[in-house]
């Protein structure tokens, strides 16, 4: 394993810029993953990394190693992708050492990588078999046996689990996970799906429009999101937010009013921010989870999800309703523990502690924080 330094990396394509001044040190041994909305630039990022795309300019460091110009195969890197990119004409063992076997490496050293990794993962069964006798999940350990037998510096994945049924997706993270450990492998991990990152990365690097928004462990991400985007990328469902005015400030103190909220609310600064000017526009937020039902603001029941251990509510509070909620319509969404029965229609009083609100200005930038989040 080693590290993986990216040093103010840019990527243009023609006039449009992709990738925009990029700093991310990725320490040995850790499990990086890169999320972000469709068309943020961490697919792009991760092959600049492998080498299948140029930096247009920047530096890029695997260990002690310059690799900024040099070509895929000299970079000490291992990509698994989305579509297995198996030779189908190829049996699961020539599969696997197939890099090993155009390197012109020995056929012992070959048949011990392969047979190695093939035991790592459990597929030493199917080594003379053909990947379309495979299942989905025996395809993609085969993808992932054959970075295993190059034995690389750092692994990419892009990907690799969106094609996988929900059951599947769920064994193969915790495979994954078994698998870092037993590797102690340094891994840069892409992919859309948050619960991938949030139950295998050691850090979230979270990418909008080229840039990284923030960077941090799950936890600290979903507790003390930096940015408005932050907040309202990571978590589902999505965190609900809310415009309100601030109609007092005392110091670290803000009060704010929010139309469809019976009283203002007043909240405390976090200690690096300076308060914005008085009936200056700003946005609260509030998870789901903190949403309970009992309280001073009515609603309606809009939709009920019963999910077995969990009841979401979409809730319909008038002059209350959410911003940015497009996939909701401007519902309100509570998060309720355990099994719960509603029927559509049914008004209810809801609420939520003021410890448990988020504050942002205008611009996108962390005002406050809850006092009840977890600690970082």
């Amino acid at each position: 394993m080693a590290d993986l330094t990216l040093d103010a990396v840019e990527k243009y394509y023609g006039a449009y810029h992709a990738i925009k001044g990029v700093s991310l040190k990725v320490e040995p041994g850790e499990f990086i993953v890169m999320v972000g909305p469709s068309g943020c630039g961490k697919s792009t990022l991760l092959r600049a990394i492998a080498g299948l795309e140029t930096i247009s300019s920047g530096k890029m460091t695997i260990g002690e190693r310059d690799m900024t110009h040099e070509p895929p195969w000299d970079r000490g890197v291992a990509m698994v992708f989305q579509n297995y990119a198996l030779y189908p004409h190829m049996s699961v063992r020539d599969n696997m050492g197939f890099a090993l076997k155009v390197a012109r490496c020995p056929k012992a050293e070959i048949r011990e990588a392969v047979e190695n990794a093939a035991k790592t993962l459990r597929i030493t069964e199917h080594l003379d078999k053909k990947p379309r006798a495979l299942s989905g999940g025996q395809k993609q350990r085969v993808a992932i046996g054959r970075a295993i037998t190059r034995a690389p510096d750092v692994f990419l994945f892009d990907e690799p689990l969106s094609n996988l049924d929900a059951a599947l997706r769920s064994q193969m993270r915790v495979e994954l996970g078994r698998l870092h450990k037993q590797l102690d492998a340094t891994m840069v991990y892409v992919t859309h799906d948050q619960t991938e990152a949030m139950t295998m990365a050691s850090r979230i690097v979270v990418l909008n429009e080229g840039k990284i928004e923030q960077v941090g462990t799950p936890l600290e991400l979903y507790n003390h999101p930096e940015s408005l985007f932050v907040a309202g990328f990571l978590g589902s469902p999505k965190m609900n937010f809310f415009d309100g005015k601030i109609v007092d400030v005392a110091g670290k103190a803000l009060t704010v009013a929010v139309p469809g909220m019976p009283t203002p609310i007043t909240l405390t600064l976090d200690d690096d921010v300076q308060a914005p000017a008085f009936d200056s526009t700003v946005r609260l937020g509030v998870r789901p989870e903190a949403v309970r039902v009992g309280g001073d603001i009515p609603a309606s029941i809009a939709l009920v999800e019963s999910l077995g251990n969990q009841t979401l509510l979409y809730l319909d509070a008038g002059a209350l309703n959410c911003v940015e909620a497009e996939s909701s319509d401007g519902f309100i969404t509570a998060q309720l523990p355990s099994q719960h029965r509603y029927t559509l229609g049914d008004t209810v009083q809801i609420s939520w502690s003021p410890d448990m609100l988020y504050l942002f200005d205008t611009s996108g930038r962390r005002l406050c924080t809850p006092r009840l989040a977890v600690a970082k």
